[in-house]
């Protein structure tokens, strides 16, 4: 690895995507990219109890339909970097449970597949790891109770609320050479401009996008 400015690390061995899902729910189906998810679920408890467990049950499905691709199993895996947006990262811990995968919680809400394939790609890049799984969820009504309105109180949504995806994406890292590649990778800083408006998260996302560049 060698760096390139202050904060973009150049992968020498590019770790190699082996396999990668996304799941998605019925409003993220009606959009742009619905032929790009492996699996839709229009109900949007998927068969659960709760929001926060079926936000879980995204990630397992994702986790799994990716090392299905990468025709991989989970003792194959040596770890996983996962999070999400609730509280100690229960949609992560409770959904990956089951495989049993040396795990790493991660919390950066919009920016945490981002931060997870950073790890993921450096952990394989020095050898700490021969295989890895970087992924991440979030769930619209999960969201709502946990920063702003719980759907039961009825508040009125303002023009320029934010609509938290429902969904789960996770990328399987390893050393194979065909196929695409991670070739470096960039970490950002917090950039604050003082955006206080709940609703408008874009706004205070913006900045710290913009200045990568930098």
């Amino acid at each position: 690895m060698k760096r390139l400015g202050k904060r973009t690390i150049i992968l020498d061995t590019k770790p190699h995507v082996a396999g990668y899902a996304a799941v998605a729910g019925k409003k993220e189906s009606e959009g742009p990219l619905k032929d790009c998810f492996d699996k839709i679920y229009i109900d949007t408890k998927l068969g659960e109890d709760t929001w926060e467990k079926s936000e879980s049950r995204l990630q397992t499905e994702s986790v799994q339909l990716a090392m299905n691709k990468a025709c991989v199993k989970p003792e194959d895996i040596d770890c996983i970097f996962s999070g999400d947006l609730l509280n100690q990262c229960i949609s992560s811990s409770f959904g990956l449970r089951s495989f049993d995968i040396p795990y790493i919680g991660l919390f950066g809400a919009c920016s945490t597949m981002a931060e997870s394939l950073v790890l993921a790609s450096i952990m394989v890049e020095s050898n700490a790891a021969n295989r890895t799984v970087a992924v991440t969820s979030s769930h619209f009504c999960t969201a709502e109770r946990q920063f702003r309105f719980p759907l039961e109180y009825g508040g009125q949504r303002t023009p320029t609320s934010q609509w938290t995806v429902t969904g789960s994406g996770a990328v399987i890292l390893d050393h194979g050479t065909i196929g695409t590649k991670i070739c470096s990778v960039c970490i950002g800083r917090i950039t604050d401009l003082g955006i206080t408006d709940v609703n408008n998260m874009g706004a205070a996302m913006a900045p710290a996008a913009a200045a990568t560049h930098k």
